[in-house]
């Protein structure tokens, strides 16, 4: 079932999600398969509880192609429990983000360009992957939302965050992430 996406400003974008300590119930797999009807109805490349209302550390993510990010290479769909990341390089580099809790906007926010992930599955089974790139930058930005922490709090040059019609009028009219 679609679920509305809490919009910034909202305070339960600003905690931190409580980890998921019981596994492959009913409760979960609902939860999940909201998440994704809701982040594939807003045409998002991923989600986090935290922005349906649901305080824990869950996230999904994953698209085979998304108009917005045209250039990007597919990003396998994902349900990631629990994550642990881990920077492979100091190396990071500025990219334009958008957020569904932030509608309408971009910012360029560094990330980390070389990442492992490690979490669990929604049976409990552990997961561990090393990515790079924009499946990288998915990861860390939907991660953050675990933490309470929205894009805008990472950008670094404020000059760099407005409004997507603006800033690419070209991608007026598309749906954020």
């Amino acid at each position: 079932m679609i679920q509305t996406v809490l919009r910034m400003g909202d305070a339960r974008l600003l905690r931190c999600a409580q980890e998921v300590t019981v596994f492959d119930t009913p409760e979960l797999h609902a939860l999940i398969e909201d998440m994704f009807d809701t982040m594939h109805h807003e045409q998002g490349v991923g989600l986090a509880a935290p922005q349906i209302g649901v305080d824990l550390r869950l996230v999904i993510f994953g698209f085979a192609s998304n108009a917005r990010y045209p250039d990007a290479r597919a990003v396998p769909e994902t349900i990631l429990i629990n994550p642990v990341l881990e920077a492979l390089s100091e190396e990071q580099e500025e990219g334009w983000e958008g957020c569904l809790s932030v509608p309408g906007m971009r910012g360029l926010v560094p990330r980390f360009t070389q990442l492992r992930y490690s979490g669990f599955d929604p049976h409990g089974k552990p997961i561990q992957r090393d990515v790079s790139d924009f499946h990288a930058r998915v990861v860390q930005h939907e991660c953050d939302h675990l933490d309470g922490i929205l894009y805008p709090r990472r950008i670094r040059d404020l000059t760099k965050f407005g409004f997507t019609e603006v800033l690419f009028p070209e991608q007026a009219g598309q749906p954020d992430d």
